[in-house]
């Protein structure tokens, strides 16, 4: 249940706290307490345990008695959704040439609440980032993927969601300001794609356009990454926003 979110009868409360606790477990939180499960998803360190301990029995954690770490059969939960979803199969072969194409890494994005997932990726030879593939999450408001995402929302939706997400600087580049970021959205909503420039990682500009399905509803993003070094902003999008509209029109009708 997300935050805010008004109760529903019909949803089970202990399912909602198990993956909870899955969802704690990233980067910074790859082994976890009792106690530091219980403060993440802010349930009592009593239902953590009952949580955790299901988890294990179910092979989806593992205990060395004082940490909890995931175990490798949380991938099937990831591949499930690939398995299931036609949107990665459909997509791959146009990221791949893209990437063929313009010798830059690609990548297909949704949008969850206030972050984009990468659910299909292409790279180029020159890797620009080794955090980034397929599942990967990025905050929505600060990559020129959740941009386009967000532009297919109303600006009283954005400025809701922008109020949860909490803003942070990532570089010194990064947009934090609400102002300057429904600014930035509403942008992407006129011209038909955004650039997120150093503001995910310094020297990595990106690019991004809407991908639509057969009712005209944004579905998912397509971008391209390129080293800041390599061409300027107006290089970017005179050299690879023509690349992106001719694979998104490549995908009209698949989506």
């Amino acid at each position: 249940m997300k935050r805010g979110q008004a109760p529903d009868r019909e949803q089970v409360a202990g399912l909602q706290k198990g993956l909870a606790i899955i969802e704690a477990f990233g980067a910074g939180q790859q082994r976890l307490t009792l106690s530091e499960a219980a403060r993440l998803t802010g349930t009592s360190p009593a239902a953590a345990r009952r949580c955790l301990r299901t988890l294990q029995g179910l092979g989806y954690v593992t205990s060395d008695g004082r940490y909890f770490r995931l175990a490798p059969r949380v991938l099937r939960l990831g591949q499930a959704y690939v398995a299931s979803n036609t949107l990665p199969r459909t997509v791959q072969p146009v990221l791949e040439s893209l990437t063929e194409h313009t010798h830059e890494s690609a990548s297909v994005g949704i949008l969850d609440d206030a972050e984009i997932v990468f659910v299909a990726r292409s790279t180029a030879r020159r890797s620009l980032s080794s955090g980034v593939g397929v599942g990967t999450r990025l905050p929505a408001y600060c990559s020129a993927t959740g941009r386009v995402l967000l532009a297919a929302q109303p600006d009283r939706q954005v400025a809701q969601l922008l109020a949860r997400s909490k803003p942070t600087r990532l570089t010194p580049r990064t947009l934090v300001e609400p102002a300057r970021l429904i600014q930035a959205v509403r942008a992407a909503r006129e011209l038909g794609y955004a650039v997120s420039d150093e503001e995910i990682e310094l020297g990595l500009r990106s690019i991004a356009v809407p991908l639509r399905d057969s009712s005209g509803s944004t579905v998912a993003a397509m971008s391209l990454a390129v080293r800041t070094a390599q061409m300027t902003r107006e290089q970017t999008i005179e050299r690879l926003l023509p690349a992106l509209e001719t694979a998104r029109r490549s995908l009209a009708g698949l989506l």
